[in-house]
């Protein structure tokens, strides 16, 4: 077994080190559970920092966008990264950068160097999250135990931003706002001491592949202006310049992406990447489904909080049944629901439980209860995006070639970057301008502000519905209809 490990080979089946491949298990789950729930973590201990450092409503918003933006433009030049120096040496780069920012931003002194901080959080994020999903990908290839790390990770990936509510509420609570990002070193040992005994270096084959630098630059600006223009839509509104133009700008660099891919020697994102129907379903539905997931946390978070007055900490554990079902269906995805019936079923069921939950909340009144409001439709949503993601993180790292295994794990991940943008700007803008119609209708009154939180969220639940409607359709025509192979004994 040591032998094998100090080789630098990959484990396989048979070869005495199946042990270890759940250590890489461990450290990869820890690593995508840190880069996801880092996302929200942070959000709840936002009006403490900024009470501790002095910055204004204004600037706090680039707490969050400045990892949003390093994280969604630079995922596709770190999973190529990974691909051309090695998955080792590249997740261990990414726990050690994550950890490094997470550090520099609990000891912030202020704004500047919080904002700093985060960034460097969002690029090495970029970095280690696809290369995680990578090294699963290449570790875990046979059938039985891919679905069970699949399974696993998935839960992690999905539940990870509830989980952030969560935690940043018992921890700025319990301690304060800065150990929101000192938890991060923390994980990051753990995950880095797993990741070392534990992850093989996998033998180069063939010439190393020069960096499509062209590429790298369009399509970071690409995403970075996408990012940067949902996020200010969020602020702003749609008709503010400072959205729509970095959104025209994004399409115009992405074509322009596009067309060199076709040219370049050694494209960023070689296009028969994207090309496969099963990939590409596996990409619609990840962000798809990320759009909606993003919208629950958002808008059961704030009527949790505004309407019935939950502290932080039981708005966190609320969200915990969702995370439960999340898992749930995750497993039995992988285990029960795949093998059998195959992503083509799987995946616009999961689909339709979520739209049915989106549709369960829109009945919310200011009176509602949490265990007959809001309980069974977070129950709903949970089972069902637990299938969705983990049939979807599946697909979308299926039949990749080896070399760039990496590049497509980032595809996934920015589809749910991407999503997760769409999802919190479209939403929120929605739920904002129908609450001014109905105020402007109803007055503003203490009974009828209550009403008009709950009609604007109302609002963005039956969007939220209607988009995993079109990605129930959507997934049902791209998954290829074929019966799933049959999962084979491990040895």
């Amino acid at each position: 077994m040591e032998t094998a490990l100090r080789s630098g080979a990959p484990p396989r089946p048979g070869d005495g080190t199946s042990a270890r491949r759940w250590w890489v298990l461990g450290a990869v789950v820890l690593a995508q559970l840190m880069v996801v729930l880092d996302g929200t973590v942070v959000n709840i201990a936002l009006p403490s920092a900024q009470t501790d450092l002095g910055f204004s409503d204004g600037d706090r918003q680039w707490i969050v966008t400045g990892y949003s933006l390093a994280f969604g433009g630079l995922l596709l030049l770190g999973g190529r990264v990974s691909d051309m120096i090695g998955r080792k040496r590249a997740f261990l780069a990414g726990l050690v950068g994550f950890a490094a920012a997470s550090a520099l931003g609990g000891a912030a002194d202020g704004f500047g160097m919080l904002v700093t901080a985060r960034v460097l959080q969002g690029a090495a994020g970029a970095l280690l999250a696809p290369t995680a999903l990578a090294v699963l990908a290449t570790t875990f290839t046979a059938p039985k135990e891919r679905a069970r790390a699949f399974g696993v990770f998935s839960a992690a990936a999905g539940a990870g931003s509830a989980i952030g509510v969560l935690l940043g509420g018992f921890l700025t609570e319990g301690l304060n706002w800065r150990w929101t990002l000192y938890i991060n070193v923390f994980i990051a040992v753990v995950a880095a001491a797993a990741a070392t005994v534990s992850i093989g270096r996998t033998p180069r084959q063939g010439p190393r592949p020069a960096l499509d630098i062209p590429g790298a630059v369009l399509v970071s600006a690409a995403l970075f202006a996408l990012v940067l223009g949902f996020s200010e839509a969020e602020t702003d509104g749609w008709t503010s310049p400072l959205s729509w133009a970095p959104l025209a700008a994004s399409a115009l660099l992405l074509v322009a992406f596009a067309a060199w891919q076709r040219r370049a020697a050694h494209p960023l994102l070689p296009l028969g990447v994207l090309l496969d129907r099963d990939r590409a379903a596996g990409y619609s539905g990840i962000l798809l489904a990320s759009v909606g997931m993003f919208g629950v946390l958002l808008f059961v978070n704030y009527y949790l909080q505004n309407s019935l007055h939950y502290s932080p900490i039981r708005t966190g554990l609320a969200f915990l049944p969702m995370v439960v079902l999340l898992i749930i269906g995750s497993q039995l995805a992988t285990n029960v629901f795949l093998p059998r019936l195959g992503h083509r079923r799987v995946v616009p069921t999961g689909m339709v439980l979520g739209a049915i939950g989106m549709v369960l909340l829109t009945g919310l009144e200011p009176d509602s209860t949490y265990t007959t409001g809001v309980l069974p439709a977070l129950l709903l949503i949970g089972f069902g995006i637990g299938n969705v993601i983990t049939s979807s993180f599946q697909a979308g790292t299926s039949g990749v070639d080896p070399g760039t295994v990496g590049v497509a794990s980032a595809v996934v991940n920015t589809s749910q970057q991407i999503g997760g943008s769409i999802g919190t700007a479209l939403l929120n803008t929605l739920a904002t301008a129908a609450t001014d119609h109905y105020l402007a209708a109803h007055g503003t009154s203490p009974t009828a502000t209550a009403q008009a939180a709950t009609h604007g969220y109302a609002v963005a639940y039956w969007w939220g519905a209607g988009t995993y409607t079109a990605g129930a359709f959507l997934t049902a025509l791209l998954y290829r209809h074929k019966r799933p192979p049959a999962p084979q004994p491990n040895t």
